[in-house]
Parts: C-alpha cells; sequence; structure tokens
C-alpha cells in the first residue's frame, strides 16, 4: 500500500521542474513541450511556469545542449497548439453541455455571459491567461464555448504564446547566469508564483470593489424612491 509520505512526494514530484527534467533525460526538450502541450490544453496542474524557467537555466548552464532559439520556438509551438485544441475542445463540446435543458450545472445563461466578457476583455484576457496558471488552460475552453471569433482568439493567443513561452525561457536563461539566483532558485520559483497569481488577486479586489459601489448606488436609488412615494 502506498504511504501518506509517498503519495506527498510524488505530488511535489509533479510540481518540481526540476524532478520533470532529470526524468525526461536525453528527450528533455520533447518532454518539456509535452508538458507544456498538455497544460495549455487539458491539463492545469504542471509546473508551466517554473519548468520553462529552469529549462532557461539549464540551457544557460550547459545541462541542456539544445540552442536556446531551438528550445524557444519548441515551446512556443507547443503552447500554441495546445490552446488550440483547448479553443476547439470547448468549440465542440461546451454547446451540447450547456444547452441540455435538466442540466442543473450548465446553463445556457453562463454561454452567454461567458461570449459577452470575452468580446469585451477577450484579447486582454487571452493574452494576460498565459501568466496565470489554471485561468491559461480554462480560458482556452471558454473562449471556444462562448464562440469568440477565431481570427481574434488565435491572433491573440499566439501573441500571449510568445510571450509567456519563449519570454519566460529567455528570462530563466539570462537571469540564470547571476550567481544570487542560481544559488536561490527555490525562492525564485516561488517568486514566480506570487507574480502569476497576482493578476487574479487584482482582478478580485478590483470586483469587490465594484459591487460594493453598485450595491450602494442601488441602495441610494431604493431610498429615493421610498422619499418620493411618501
Amino acid at each position: 500500500m502506498i504511504d501518506a509520505q509517498t503519495t506527498a512526494t510524488q505530488a511535489i514530484g509533479i510540481l518540481d521542474p526540476v524532478w520533470w527534467l532529470h526524468t525526461f533525460g536525453t528527450y528533455v526538450v520533447i518532454g518539456v513541450c509535452l508538458v507544456i502541450f498538455i497544460e495549455s490544453s487539458i491539463f492545469p496542474v504542471l509546473p508551466g511556469d517554473s519548468l520553462l524557467f529552469t529549462v532557461g537555466l539549464f540551457v544557460a548552464s550547459g545541462h541542456i545542449q539544445t540552442p536556446l532559439w531551438v528550445v524557444c520556438l519548441a515551446v512556443t509551438v507547443a503552447a500554441l497548439i495546445g490552446n488550440a485544441l483547448g479553443y476547439f475542445i470547448g468549440y465542440k463540446s461546451g454547446p451540447r453541455l450547456f444547452n441540455r435543458p435538466d442540466s442543473k450545472i450548465f446553463k445556457r445563461e453562463h454561454v452567454d455571459k461567458t461570449h459577452a466578457f470575452l468580446e469585451k476583455h477577450g484579447p486582454k484576457a487571452v493574452v494576460l491567461a498565459r501568466f496565470v496558471p489554471f485561468v491559461r488552460t480554462f480560458i482556452t475552453w471558454i473562449a471556444g464555448i462562448g464562440r469568440m471569433d477565431p481570427k481574434t482568439y488565435f491572433t491573440y493567443t499566439a501573441i500571449g504564446g510568445v510571450l509567456w513561452a519563449a519570454g519566460i525561457t529567455v528570462l530563466g536563461y539570462f537571469l540564470g547566469q547571476i550567481d544570487f539566483i542560481g544559488r536561490n532558485i527555490d525562492l525564485i520559483f516561488v517568486l514566480i508564483v506570487l507574480v502569476s497569481v497576482l493578476p487574479i488577486v487584482i482582478e478580485y479586489l478590483l470586483s469587490r470593489r465594484r459591487k460594493k459601489r453598485e450595491a450602494a448606488v442601488s441602495s441610494t436609488g431604493g431610498a429615493h424612491r421610498l422619499e418620493d412615494r411618501a
């Protein structure tokens, strides 16, 4: 029987970029592309940001012999193909789920709200979502479900893919050559995660502020109507 400690160790291993790179061995670039593809399309619990950063660091240190430009091109293509798959999954499967009349979870109104959100914030959301764990996976499905214009979606997902996949890899390559960063890589990974979730925190705080403002306006309007009736 697998004990709790073994299970915890395996869970940590899944999120440890160095574990992945050592596991892939000779086929490290292909393996990294596979992880990026999967995280960009169907499974969000993978170390996308830290894996890309560590790949850049390993290229800089010589642990990975593949040229930097080849690695950047490969991971970018993997990210773009993953997002394309996620979009088509949402495009093909989403409507059937949301159109079920007896569904208590999937409702047509959710599709309409998603479509309206993407029409208003689509380009910015698609690009920024690349840098937010979990969101970068689900936004692809949502774009497909909401029937976001394919030309717009693929244009901006390409921009986000280059900035994210190639950008973080290049960042790891150059920053990894700095002695302090090389000796404190665990701290760097923590900072990457914090920066990744920062947009979510900001959006949450702004959303709360908007709701409070709307509630105050609604309350004031109700009070005025009562006064008018009196």
